[in-house]
């Protein structure tokens, strides 16, 4: 059993920054796949960036070059530093971490951009 926390999000203007963090219980953190997804009202969820095993990272092309994904092994916390925000990056961004062939997903935290 992972438990996974996200935290960080909150209201930003157009062009602004926000970081937010995702915390995952376990001795193996450094081993986690960890995923983040997002999903706007009445849109499904979509992944937004993840992070490998081997820490290559992968970004869906809305955000590529504006997000950038962080690993602390150390803190047991994946970071997701998003700069340059859009309204349309408004959402609930949850993280999930693939452990073990399963997948444990927090309760998602609400980023919305004002224009």
């Amino acid at each position: 059993q992972v438990q996974v926390v996200e935290s960080g999000g909150g209201l930003v203007h157009f062009g602004g920054s926000l970081r937010l963090s995702c915390a995952a219980s376990g001795s193996f953190f450094s081993g986690y796949a960890i995923h983040w997804y997002r999903q706007a009202p009445g849109k499904q969820r979509e992944l937004v960036a993840f992070i490998d095993t081997d820490d290559t990272t992968n970004y869906t092309d809305s955000v590529q070059n504006r997000f950038t994904i962080i690993r602390d092994n150390a803190k047991n916390t994946l970071y997701l530093q998003m700069a340059s925000l859009k309204p349309e990056d408004t959402a609930v961004y949850y993280c999930s971490v693939l452990f073990m062939d399963q997948f444990y997903w927090g309760q998602g935290t609400q980023v919305t951009v004002t224009s």
